[in-house]
C-alpha cells in the first residue's frame, strides 16, 4: 500500500521514497518499534538460572557465593542512577552506546572465565563483570523506555506495560535463539547474551530520540494493535515451550521455531510503517500547498496594512538599595527546598522526590515485593533440583516465568490505564493486590507441593512483571516527568536491596546451612571447590516462609500509599499533558502558515531570490488575514 503511493510519481518518486525512508527511521512510531526490539533482548538478568549452574560448577562456588553473584547482577541491573543522570544531559544515543559497550564487556568476560579461556577470576572480579554486564540493562531501559514515555505521556501506562512486557518475554525469546544458534551448549548462552543486545542497540542509535509531543487521536489503538501481536508471540512461545518439554527438539527444529519468533518480532512493522507514512504524507501535502500559492509578479503585490503593534509601557527601574532585603526566591537554595515539595503531579526536583514520604513508602513496598519474587526467579534452578525435578524442567521454569512476566507487565500496564481513566482506581491499589497475590507463589515453594513449581513459576512471573509498570507509572504520575530518567532508575534500586536481604542473607545462607547439615549427616566434609548441594523441601522452606512474611509486610505498607494518593488519582492527572499537546499543535499550525514578525519577512525579502520574495509576500498576506482587528 505504501509502495503504491510512490508509483507513477515520475522522477520525484525516488526522491520521495528516500525522503520517506529517512522519515521512517526517525519517525515516532518506528522509534516505538525499535524500542520494542531493544527491550526484547534486554532481559539477560532474568536468565541467570539458565547459566548459573555452569558458573557454580566450573568455578567451584557454593550457593552463598552464587547468590552473591546474583546480588551483584541485580545491583547492576537495577542501579541505573548513573544512566539516568547521563540521560538528563545527553541525547538517548549516548546512553544506548554506553550500555551496549558495557553489555558486551561484562558478559564476554564471564564467558571467557566459564569456558576456561582465561585464568580463574577472583570472586570480586566475577562480581564486577556481572555487575557491569547487568548494568547495561538500565542503560537500555533509560535510553529507550524513558524516551518513549516522554514522547507519549498520555499513554504511559499502556506503553510501560508493552515495553516492559517485551523485557519479560526476552528470556523466552533469547532461549529460542540460543538453542537455534548453539544447540544445548548452555555456556554459549552467555556469549549470545554478550553480543546480541549490544548489536541491536547499535543498529537503532539514530532512531531513538526525544520527539516533540504531538497528540494523535488513534494513539491508544495503535498500542493495542502492538499488544495483540505481542500476545500472539507470547502464546506461540507458550505452546512451543510445552512441546519442547514433552519432546526432544533437534537443532533444526529449534531453528524453525526461532525463525517464527523473529517474524513475530518484526510483525509490528505492518502497523508502524503505514502510521509513519500517513504522518509523512500529510506533512508533504502541507508543504506542497504552500509552494503552490500563486502570486502575480508583474505588478507589485497589494500592500496590506497591519494593525500597529502595541508595546507595553516602559517600566522605570527601581532604585538600588543596599538595605533592601533579598527576595526569598533567590535566597532559597536547592537544599532548603527539599522539604517544600510541590503538589502531586507537578515536577519535583530529584531531592524533593527522594526525600518525600510517598517515595519512601513506594520504595519499601517494592523492596519487599520485588526482592521476594526475584529471589524465587534467581533460584529456580536450585529449587527444582532440590525438589527432584528433571534437569530440562529448569528451562521450562525460566520460560514460564519469562512469559508470565510479560503477561504481568502487559496486563498491569494496560489494565491499570483503563481502570484509572474510566473508574479512577489508583495504581497503588493494584500494586497492593499484586503483592498479596505473590504470597501464594512463595508459599507453594516453601511447602514443596508436588508438581506445584510450575504453578509457582506462573504466579511468581506474573507478580514480578506486574510490579514494574505499576511502580514506574506511579513515579511518573506523582513526581512528574522533568527528572523521570533519574527517578525511574532510583525506583529500580529497590530490586537489588530486596535481593541482597532476601536472596543473599536469607535464602543463600539457609540453603548452605541445610546442605552442610545433610553432608554432616552422611559423615562427609566439604572440600575446597566442591559444589555444595542440598536436596529436599527443607532447603528453601524457612527461607520462603520469611519471604512470604516480608512480602505481606510490603503489601500492608503499600496500603498507606493508597490512602495518601486517593484524592490525587480521583482528579484528571493527564489534563496538563493534553493542554501542552494542544498548545504544541497550535504553535505548529501557526508556524506552518508563516506567522512571523514583519522585520524578519522584510529581511528575508531583501536577501533572497524572487521565489523567496513571493513566499514571504504570500506568508505576510496570510498573516494579515488571521491577525486580530
Amino acid at each position: 500500500m505504501v509502495v503504491a503511493e510512490f508509483s507513477g510519481a515520475g522522477g520525484g518518486g525516488i526522491r520521495n521514497m528516500r525522503s520517506f525512508a529517512f522519515r521512517l527511521i526517525t519517525g515516532r512510531w518506528f522509534m516505538v518499534f525499535a524500542s520494542l526490539l531493544i527491550m526484547a533482548v534486554a532481559g539477560a538478568t532474568y536468565m541467570f538460572s539458565l547459566y548459573s549452574s555452569d558458573i557454580k560448577t566450573s568455578l567451584g562456588y557454593d550457593q552463598t557465593t552464587l547468590n552473591l553473584l546474583s546480588f551483584f547482577k541485580d545491583l547492576g541491573g537495577n542501579v541505573g542512577v548513573l544512566s539516568g543522570l547521563i540521560n538528563e544531559v545527553t541525547p538517548p544515543w549516548v546512553v544506548l552506546s554506553i550500555g551496549a559497550v558495557m553489555n558486551f564487556f561484562g558478559y564476554f568476560m564471564i564467558w571467557l572465565a566459564v569456558t576456561g579461556r582465561i585464568a580463574k577470576p577472583k570472586v570480586w572480579q566475577m562480581c564486577l563483570y556481572i555487575c557491569i554486564g547487568a548494568n547495561s540493562q538500565s542503560f537500555a531501559n533509560t535510553g529507550a523506555l524513558v524516551t518513549c514515555v516522554k514522547n507519549f505521556p498520555e499513554s504511559r501506562g499502556s506503553l510501560l506495560g508493552l515495553l516492559k512486557g517485551f523485557v519479560g518475554l526476552s528470556g523466552a525469546i533469547m532461549t529460542q535463539l540460543y538453542h537455534a544458534f548453539y544447540g544445548d551448549d548452555s555456556k554459549a548462552l552467555i556469549l549470545l547474551i554478550a553480543w546480541l543486545p549490544a548489536a541491536v542497540s547499535f543498529v537503532f542509535l539514530r532512531t531513538v530520540r526525544i520527539i516533540k509531543i504531538v497528540r494523535q487521536a488513534n494513539e491508544l489503538k495503535i498500542f493495542y494493535k502492538m499488544l495483540y501481536i505481542s500476545l500472539a508471540l507470547a502464546g506461540f512461545l507458550m505452546v512451543i515451550i510445552i512441546f519442547q518439554n514433552k519432546f526432544n527438539f533437534t537443532r533444526l527444529e529449534y531453528a524453525g521455531t526461532a525463525s517464527l519468533v523473529i517474524i513475530l518480532l518484526f510483525l509490528p512493522l505492518v502497523i508502524v510503517v503505514p502510521e509513519d507514512f500517513t504522518l509523512w504524507k500529510s506533512k508533504l501535502q502541507a508543504l506542497n500547498n504552500l509552494s503552490q500559492l500563486k502570486v502575480v509578479t508583474e505588478n507589485p503585490p497589494a500592500i496590506v496594512e497591519l494593525p500597529p503593534v502595541q508595546t507595553p509601557p516602559a517600566v522605570e527601574p527601581l532604585p538600588l538599595s543596599t538595605d533592601a532585603p533579598a527576595s526569598p526566591e533567590k535566597s532559597d537554595s536547592c537544599t532548603e527546598n527539599i522539604f517544600k515539595a510541590p503538589n502531586r503531579g507537578e515536577d519535583y526536583t530529584i531531592l524533593q522526590a527522594l526525600f518525600s514520604i510517598d517515595m519512601l513508602i513506594l520504595f519499601v513496598a517494592t523492596t519487599c515485593g520485588v526482592g521476594g519474587t526475584l529471589t524465587a526467579i534467581d533460584n529456580l534452578g536450585q529449587i527444582g533440583a532440590s525438589l527432584g525435578y528433571p534437569t530440562r524442567s529448569t528451562t521450562t521454569f525460566v520460560s514460564l516465568v519469562s512469559i508470565w512476566n510479560y503477561l504481568g507487565r502487559a496486563v498491569a500496564g494496560f489494565a491499570s490505564e483503563i481502570l484509572l481513566t474510566k473508574y479512577k482506581i489508583p495504581r497503588p491499589l493494584l500494586l497492593t493486590f499484586v503483592l498479596l497475590f505473590s504470597c501464594t507463589g512463595h508459599l507453594l515453594i516453601a511447602f514443596g507441593v508436588p508438581n506445584a513449581l510450575y504453578v509457582a513459576s506462573v504466579i511468581i512471573g506474573f507478580s514480578f512483571g506486574a510490579q514494574w509498570p505499576l511502580m514506574f507509572a506511579i513515579i511518573s504520575e506523582i513526581f512528574g516527568l522533568k527528572y523521570y530518567s533519574t527517578l525511574y532508575n532510583f525506583g529500580a534500586v529497590a530490586s537489588p536491596v530486596g535481593s541482597y536481604i532476601l536472596n543473599v542473607k536469607v535464602a543463600g545462607r539457609l540453603y548452605d546451612k541445610e546442605a552442610s547439615k545433610q553432608m554432616a549427616a552422611l559423615g562427609k566434609t566439604r572440600q575446597d571447590g566442591q559444589d555444595l548441594a542440598c536436596t529436599g523441601v527443607e532447603c528453601y522452606k524457612m527461607a520462603f516462609i520469611i519471604i512470604t512474611a516480608a512480602t505481606f509486610f510490603g503489601c500492608l505498607f503499600s496500603v498507606i500509599l493508597v490512602l495518601r494518593t486517593k484524592k490525587f488519582y480521583q482528579g484528571d492527572i493527564y489534563k496538563k499533558f493534553r493542554e501542552q499537546a494542544k498548545a504544541a499543535e497550535t504553535d505548529m499550525t501557526t508556524t506552518g502558515i508563516g506567522v512571523k514578525p514583519l522585520n524578519e519577512l522584510a529581511s528575508k525579502t531583501a536577501n533572497t531570490d524572487t521565489a523567496a520574495t513571493t513566499e514571504a509576500t504570500a506568508t505576510t498576506t496570510t498573516a494579515a488575514r488571521i491577525s486580530p482587528d
